[in-house]
């Protein structure tokens, strides 16, 4: 039997892999918390979000839609959520 030609249990190279032809197929969307640089509030936000998303607190926008991934404005933060 030879060996792989690489190791099946290393998450960063499958990670970096397209979302299909990963060994165990997940998305690459997540959910992520996001604090507006005006009043600090976190808001809940989708990685491929569609729409403007405003503050709740402030009405700053604190993402904008592209083609795929949302681009977050200057001088907001993010932190991604825990997988479930």
């Amino acid at each position: 039997m030879a060996p792989l030609a690489y190791d099946l249990l290393d998450k960063d190279l499958d990670a970096k892999r397209h979302k299909r032809k990963r060994i165990v197929p997940r998305p690459n969307s997540y959910f992520m918390d996001v604090k507006c640089p005006g009043c600090f509030s976190i808001t809940t936000v989708f990685s491929h979000a569609q729409t403007v998303i405003l503050c709740a607190g402030c009405q700053t926008v604190l993402c904008q839609p592209s083609g795929g991934k949302t681009i977050l404005t200057e001088g907001s933060s993010f932190r991604r959520k825990a997988d479930f």
